[in-house]
Order: structure tokens, then sequence, then C-alpha cells
């Protein structure tokens, strides 16, 4: 075994009506006042209820920022900043999915030291601590809840990434019945976002270790297991607590063994047409697990009883591989995804620039098991399309 170094949030705590402990777990961490990151969506539909009355019986001020939106641009985090220093607050809550969550963790590191958002971004940059940081995800995807990641919107079309332990929450809120008012399409989207954190950090051709594959594989045995019912019987608890613990399982383990193609051909696709980022993953997926099966064959056979166990499936791994990417186009459909970049109307000109921008992201491309050029990234989207 070579060595590695493996990183996890100490505290999850896992449990439908879980979110009712937050006002403990603030105190645990000697929160005081503390600033509640979420988006409108959340505080529309109710779900913040339970939490803000946890705050409220255990004498924790706080202060609600919701002006979070998807794909959070820069503007937001800053005047986040400038909304918790005016409160004064001395911890952090990430309440919603990805996107608050994300910007928690950039708050909890800005708010307590001198570095601004520019100095921080790219891998290792923070130099300094940060305020106390809870998360809670209320969809079961991005795995933000435990991931040292945070993606922001830069411009128009890029995004930049801060990577650094110093993001790791001190404690997790797994509460299933926070999701089960996401729409149906919203959880087949987070579903298969998931299920290609735990695909490519089992796949991922740098920091691939024992622990986050043994991560990656019960992740897709929860979410595979579970994402049908989840999103056809939305009000099925059991479903919903698999989908949200697989996702974060997921998320700790390509925090630690990143993820790859598939998220660097998708980000080009968020930027230029905004299409969320789990259905961008779900259209490139099935075209990316063929690219790669020439080097990864292995490991996709390896992976796939999991993610279809009511399946015989061949001796062939490189077979295996094409019987997996058939699946995902199927899973999607099935769950009513749209599954070509047509559907989504993108220009087939358009093409060339999404091949051009997803070679930025070399910062992924490095992890992928098979060396993708511009012409693979073009012929990739052409399939896609």
């Amino acid at each position: 075994m070579s060595n590695f170094l493996f990183s996890a949030v100490s505290d999850v705590v896992v449990g439908t009506g879980a979110s009712d402990q937050l006002g403990k777990m603030a105190i645990e961490l000697g929160i005081k006042r503390a600033l509640v990151v979420t988006d409108s969506g959340i505080i529309e539909f109710g779900l913040l209820d339970s939490a803000t009355k946890s705050l409220d019986m255990n004498n924790i001020e706080y202060s609600i920022y919701s002006d979070v939106v998807a794909d959070p641009p820069e503007h937001v985090v800053l005047d986040a900043v400038v909304a918790a220093k005016a409160f004064g607050c001395d911890g952090v809550i990430g309440f919603g999915g990805g996107s608050p969550m994300d910007v928690a963790k950039l708050l909890a590191v800005l708010i307590a030291g001198e570095q601004t958002l520019s100095d921080i971004y790219g891998v290792d940059q923070i130099t300094a601590g940060r305020l106390p940081l809870i998360q809670v995800p209320t969809t079961a995807g991005t795995g933000s809840e435990a991931t040292m990641v945070s993606i922001i919107t830069t411009g128009e079309t890029t995004k930049a990434g801060v990577v650094s332990r110093t993001l790791l929450a001190d404690k997790i809120i797994l509460d299933a019945a926070l999701t089960v008012g996401l729409p149906a399409h919203v959880t087949a989207a987070t579903g298969i976002d998931a299920m290609v954190h735990a695909i490519e950090a089992y796949t991922s051709k740098r920091l691939k270790n024992s622990l986050s594959d043994m991560l990656a594989r019960e992740a897709l045995r929860l979410l595979s297991g579970s994402i049908v019912t989840a999103v056809k019987q939305g009000g099925n608890l059991e479903a919903r607590a698999d989908m949200l613990l697989g996702a974060m399982l997921a998320g700790q383990a390509f925090s630690n063994a990143p993820v790859a193609a598939v998220h660097a051909l998708a980000y080009p696709l968020g930027g230029n047409y905004h299409i969320p980022h789990g259905l961008s993953n779900s259209l490139v997926l099935p075209h990316v697990l063929r690219f790669n099966g020439p080097i990864a064959a292995d490991l996709y056979a390896e992976i796939a009883p999991l993610i279809m166990p009511n399946q015989i499936l061949p001796d062939d791994t490189v077979a295996t591989t094409e019987m997996l990417a058939d699946h995902f186009l199927s899973l999607a459909a099935d769950l009513g995804l749209q599954t070509t970049l047509r559907e989504m109307n993108i220009p087939e000109d358009d093409l060339p620039k999404l091949a051009e921008d997803s070679m930025l992201q070399q910062r992924l491309l490095i992890n992928n098991p098979r060396e993708l050029s511009l012409k693979d990234a073009l012929n990739i989207y052409q399939q896609a399309y």
C-alpha cells in the first residue's frame, strides 16, 4: 500500500429531524452569534424553520444571509462578508445546496483572517484559520458539506476553486426530512452528480487511495439503490436518507481523490449556458466513460456491479464499460433528464469553443485516467450532441 493523506470532517450527525440539534452544536463550538448562509428558495419553502427554532431555543443569536444564487459569483461572497462583519458573527452555518455551503466555507475564512478572496484561489493558499463552521445540506448531490473545495464564478463563463483542508467543516447535519420537498428533476440531476463524484474518485489518476475507494463504493451502492425511488417517490424518507448519506460519502471520496474529465467538460456547459451542474455532468458522463475505457475499464468493471446490481455483466471489462455508459444514458432518460446537448439548445457551432474552455480545467484534467487533448474534448462533445 502506498502512503497517503486522508482528511475528513470530524463530526457527522445523521437522522431524520437532526436539524433540531443545530443550536446544541453551535454551543459546542462556542458560537454565540451565527451567520446562516442560505438562498431565497430555502426561506420560501420553510426549510430553515426547524434550524432557526433550534438556535432560538439555545439562545444563539443569528442573522440570515439569503442572497446566494446558483454558481455564486464573487460579488455574492464579498457582499456576504460585509453582512457578516456588520453583524459581528463568531460562527457560520451553511444551509442549502452546494452554493450556500461553498459560500459559507469561504466566509468562515475571510471573516476570520486578513486574506482576500483573490488571495486564496488555488490549492492550499489559505494561511490563516477560520470561524467555526457547520454545514447542513438540503440536496443530495454536491457533497460540498464534506469537501475541502469551494467553487466560485469569476467571470461570465469562468469559475475558480479554493482547495484547502481549512474548508472542512467542524460538524455536518444530514437530515433527510430537509430533502423531501426537492423537485424530481433536481433530485435526479444532483443524484447523478453525486454518482459522478464517486466514479471519478474511484478512477482518479492522482491521490486515489484505499479509504477514498471504500467511500466511493459505498456511495455508489447507496445512490444506485435509491435514486429511482427518491425521484419517483419523493416522500420516501429511507431513499432520501440513503441519497443524502451517499452524496456525503462521495464528497469525502472526491475531496481526497479529486474529480477529472467529466467535471472539466461539464463546467463550460454551466458557465456558458447556465445548465445546472448535476445535469451538465450527466450529459457528458457516458461519453467520458467510453473515452476512458481503454485505460480505466478494469476499474469501471469493479464498480459496475454496485451501479447495476440486477444486471448480468459480461466477463470482458471493455464490454462492461460500454454497458455502464449505456446504463447512465438510460437512467437519465428514465429520470426525466435531457440526454443530449442538442436538447439543451446548444448550437453545434459552439462545440469547438466548449472544447477550448474545457482545456482550461487542467486542475481537473490531470486527474483523468486517460490523457485528454483538445481534439478528444471536441469529440466527446460531438458524441454528446
